[in-house]
């Protein structure tokens, strides 16, 4: 039996004409909203804010950064600027008495003493033994 395996499932279908879902959404909300706001403002002030409204809508429908949708972007800084900050690496200062303590173990401990003619003697029969 043999099933036909989809190709291109990271292309959006066109839905409406040359654009997507998601981009027909942006585009209706952005000039519905500006409608409204040349419905209930006075002219003046519904155009000033008319102006960023339709160019936020445009940016989230076509724009891309990267090859990565606007819509992404604008999410990830939203992320960054109200999110928690994690900070991982702080710099913290040697303790000395961490070393003091190694030194008081190792004195503490029966380490046999060499004098120099039994270090001697020593290193010359591991020389020889190695050849």
């Amino acid at each position: 039996m043999q099933f036909q395996v989809p190709q291109f499932i990271e292309v959006e279908d066109k839905i409406f004409g040359p654009l997507t879902l998601k981009q027909f959404i942006y585009l209706v909300g952005g000039a519905g909203f500006s409608f409204a706001l040349y419905t209930f403002l006075p002219k003046f002030i519904a155009f000033a804010l008319m102006a960023p409204v339709l160019g936020l809508s445009i940016a989230l429908a076509f724009y891309k950064i990267n090859g990565k949708p606007f819509v992404l972007i604008l999410e990830s800084a939203f992320k960054y600027i109200f999110g928690n900050k994690l900070y991982i690496w702080k710099k913290e200062p040697h303790k000395k008495k961490q070393k003091k303590e190694s030194v008081d173990v190792i004195k503490q401990l029966n380490v046999p003493r060499l004098s120099e003619s039994k270090l001697k003697d020593l290193s010359w029969s591991l020389d020889v033994q190695d050849k």
